[in-house]
């Protein structure tokens, strides 16, 4: 599904501000596959993810996404196939547009305009059964402006609105970050309810150990731009948040890891 080669990219390259962001990167992700992806802060796991969505191009390297070729195309045109979800629950909506106006630009990407109906009632109840999915008792507060909800609200319109045309790939930047515990855990319930669905390849970037070893069926670990480790299968779901830091210490002795990475991982996700 997505084949990532060799990728390289530099930022500011030449300059006292160069970041030597992705060195290398040879990733594979199949079709339907849920990756979830921790590291300490620089790791180049949000570059990892603009890379994907074609918000640069690379250095060096390849992308290809069911065997095309995206070096050439442009965020704006991976955006038919790509959703993106973002840390801020403020971003991806119109705050002063209705929640069923929201829905219905989303449901209006990518598709010509002559093909795109107006917000008929028909549409209106469709939209109401799609945000009934929510289970937030929004489906009839359909008139109300996005920016009088909570930011879980939001969040999970949001995420309603990146998969509601089954778009090939998914990206959750941290998605949750931003919310308190409970809304947290809504919006992670229908993450999963979401991805099972429509069986959307996704990408997923977490602060939290615990999330990245729950949730999909692939977690990696990056540092410095690179993967230095992959976990997956019995593995995955046998390991707690204490084996991954234990696992980290073993990277150390292997000298992938330095004693100051392991004790920034550790304030970074305990």
């Amino acid at each position: 599904m997505i084949r990532i080669s060799d990728y390289h990219k530099t930022f500011n390259a030449g300059t006292l501000n160069e970041v030597y962001a992705l060195r290398g990167i040879n990733l594979r992700i199949q079709e339907g596959e849920f990756l979830t992806i921790i590291g300490t802060n620089g790791s180049g796991k949000s570059t990892l993810l603009n890379a994907i969505a074609g918000t640069f191009q690379p250095d060096r390297g390849t992308i290809t996404i069911e065997g095309k070729d995206m070096a050439k195309r442009a965020d704006f045109q991976r955006a038919r196939f790509i959703s993106r979800v973002f840390q801020n629950p403020f971003m991806g909506t119109a705050p002063d547009m209705t929640i069923a106006e929201n829905v219905h630009l989303a449901f209006m990407r990518g598709k010509p305009r002559y093909l795109i109906p107006g917000l008929t009632r028909e549409r209106r109840d469709l939209y109401r059964e799609e945000v009934r999915m929510l289970e937030m008792q929004l489906e009839d507060r359909l008139d109300n402006t996005i920016g009088t909800l909570s930011g879980g609200q939001r969040q999970a319109l949001t995420l309603l609105m990146a998969v509601m045309n089954e778009p090939k790939v998914l990206l959750l930047d941290e998605h949750t970050a931003a919310l308190d515990p409970k809304s947290a855990a809504q919006v992670v319930t229908l993450t999963e309810r979401f991805v099972a669905r429509y069986n959307l390849t996704t990408v997923m970037i977490t602060h939290s150990m615990q999330q990245a070893l729950a949730l999909g069926t692939r977690t990696i670990l990056m540092h410095r731009g690179q993967v230095i480790e992959e976990i997956s299968g019995k593995d995955k779901k046998l390991l707690t948040t204490t084996d991954l830091l234990d696992r980290f210490a073993d990277l150390r002795k292997q000298e992938k890891l330095t004693a100051e990475m392991i004790e920034e991982m550790r304030r970074e996700y305990l």
